[in-house]
Parts: C-alpha cells; sequence; structure tokens
C-alpha cells in the first residue's frame, strides 16, 4: 500500500541539537507510515538496511494526528528495542491500540501525519533543574509511573509546577507526589514529523 508523500518539517528538539539528518528523519517516518499500511493487508516487506544507529536501542513515541487533531499517541520510554523497530511497533500501536480512540481504518492511514519523538536515556533531576520545553518528565512511586513528553507543557502553557502535577496525575498519584517521596526522571527529545503535524 503507498501513502502520499508528506513534506518533512523540522522544528527545534529539545536538547538544542539535532541528532538525525533530514534524510535520516523522512526514513523513520517513512518506517511509521509503512508500519500503519501493511497491517491491513498483511505483508511483511524486506528489512533495509539502516544506518548503525538506527539499531541502538532508543525509547520512542509516534503521535497520529487526522484532520488536525489527535489521532493516537503510544510508545516506549525506556530503551528497550532497537530504534527502527520501536518507530514501527509504537506507530502500529498509536494507530490500532490507542484505547482513547477506535482503530485507524484503512481510509484513513494515507492521511494521518506523524510525529516521532526519540528520547535520550532518563536521567535523575531534582526539581528545579527540570526546564520546560526542554525537558520531559517521568514521576514514579511504587508501581505507578507518569510520563509526559517535553513539549506537551508547551503545547498548554503550563509552568513547571504544574508540569509535575499533570505528570503526577498521569502516573494516578496525587498532584504534590513529586514533593513527597515520588522519584523525578527527565529525558530530551528530538522531535520531528510530516508538514502540518504538531511537535
Amino acid at each position: 500500500m503507498s501513502r502520499p508523500s508528506h513534506p518533512l518539517v523540522i522544528p527545534q528538539s529539545s536538547s538544542g541539537t539535532a541528532e538525525f539528518t533530514p534524510a535520516e528523519r523522512q526514513l523513520l517516518l517513512e518506517i511509521a507510515h509503512r508500519s500503519i499500511a501493511t497491517s491491513f493487508c498483511n505483508t511483511v516487506e524486506p528489512q533495509p538496511d539502516y544506518p548503525p544507529h538506527f539499531y541502538e536501542h532508543r525509547g520512542v513515541f509516534s503521535t497520529l494526528y487526522l484532520d488536525g487533531q489527535l489521532r493516537g499517541c503510544v510508545g516506549y520510554a525506556l530503551p528497550v528495542t532497537p530504534l527502527h523497530r520501536a518507530v514501527a511497533d509504537s506507530a502500529r500501536a498509536a494507530a490500532f491500540e490507542d484505547g482513547r480512540f477506535l482503530p485507524v481504518t484503512e481510509d484513513e492511514a494515507p492521511r494521518l501525519l506523524i510525529s516521532l519523538s526519540v528520547l535520550s536515556r532518563l536521567f535523575p533531576v531534582l526539581p528545579d533543574q527540570v526546564e520546560v520545553g526542554r525537558h520531559g518528565l517521568v514521576v514514579s512511586l511504587g508501581p505507578q509511573r507518569g510520563l509526559l513528553l517535553p513539549q506537551v507543557p508547551v503545547e498548554h502553557n503550563w509552568d513547571r509546577e504544574t508540569f509535575f502535577q499533570q505528570t503526577c496525575r498521569k502516573a494516578g498519584l496525587d498532584l504534590d507526589a513529586w514533593r513527597h517521596g515520588a522519584s523525578l526522571e527527565a529525558f530530551t527529545a528530538e522531535v520531528f514529523g510530516d508538514e502540518g503535524a504538531a511537535g
């Protein structure tokens, strides 16, 4: 199944530097689109030779948009699988397994716009070290864990304390758990996507 070619938009990454070239970003987006498209025809395409760092284990989130609206977002917070596989799996899961939405239909798939967030490794952080717009955040307490990407507080115009509170909410914790025993970890993300995709 073919899909329309979507021009690439390259926003500033949250780390301030670009790890991936424009061609590599385009290739990662093509992997995401192809993973969704082939789900409808049950075909397995041969895997090409990717750049070496596509085989490094990385966390990644795939965010889908349809007609300007969020259509799904799923990802890996931890580097548990090679980047090319994480992109393919998270895009497919965002299309078909995000419980907030009905599965993407075959008619919708060619119109999807995709934004990818490739994550750095998590690192411990103190509250006053978190920079809104630069850092993503993970709040953990026992088995409960919440994650928000760096672009989320910017999109909602949150200050740092609200960012902490909303990450606690995502974890199912009290809003002030970040002050009382929850652990804080941060990460940066290189965010890029099809032209017209948020991110």
